[in-house]
């Protein structure tokens, strides 16, 4: 992984354009291909990111300042005019071995993945753990109407959980392959979801569901409930 701290102004063309004013960032390149902008507010968040994958082409600006331009397979571009770099280093971070989820929440998200069709009415699975730049969504599944649909699954929904599927919706939605019937839709999927995030969620388009982590086990069994 490459970090530079540079005073640098960035701006985006694609689907959509977006300006960023000369100031200091740090600029991230992953060994994955990947390219993320930071400043140093904002939370984890990238101001603007190019996910792999993606070319970088190092030049010089008319004025004569350095000029970095990345391009993506769909041919949208980040450029970044540098005023002035701070710090260049290069770090090898070795094979990471991922997250690991404790064992009721990854227990349930196999078992969604079994019965994805238990989240919502015509859901498919199409992957497990599906990479992004960011990091792995929990399901990607396609609806009855060949929409994309990405779950985040949590035992406790809470405000991150909605903020952490917004960024994946995000990067998601930028990748025509995924994007020819529609846009990718999420869904938030856990045991109980806090009101906060709910509200969060909806705002966002974000469909909630809550599950039965019993009830899925098959230990819900209704031939034997008093009630």
């Amino acid at each position: 992984m490459r970090l530079v701290v540079a005073t640098c102004q960035i701006d985006y063309a694609g689907r959509l354009s977006a300006h960023l004013p000369m100031a200091t960032r740090v600029l991230m390149l992953k060994n994955d291909g990947s390219v993320l902008v930071h400043s140093d507010g904002g939370s984890y968040k990238p101001l603007n990111w190019m996910s792999p994958p993606c070319t970088l082409r190092e030049g010089i600006s008319e004025d004569g300042r350095p000029e970095w331009t990345v391009t993506s397979k769909t041919d949208d571009t980040l450029r970044i005019l540098i005023d002035e770099i701070h710090h260049d280093s290069s770090h090898d971070l070795g094979i990471d071995p991922g997250l690991q989820k404790d064992g009721v929440e990854k227990h349930l998200q196999e078992l969604l993945a079994e019965h994805p069709a238990t989240i919502s009415e015509g859901l498919t699975l199409v992957r497990r753990e599906f990479p992004t730049a960011i990091g792995p969504v929990d399901l990607m599944c396609r609806d009855s109407s060949g929409l994309s649909v990405a779950v985040e699954i949590k035992r406790r929904g809470e405000i991150d959980g909605v903020e952490q599927l917004t960024r994946y919706l995000e990067l998601l939605n930028r990748d025509p392959l995924l994007t020819t019937k529609g846009p990718v839709r999420g869904i938030f999927a856990a045991q109980l979801i806090k009101p906060q995030a709910r509200v969060l969620a909806e705002d966002r388009g974000i469909q909630c569901k809550v599950v039965d982590y019993d009830a899925l086990r098959g230990m819900d069994d209704a031939e034997h409930r008093l009630f």
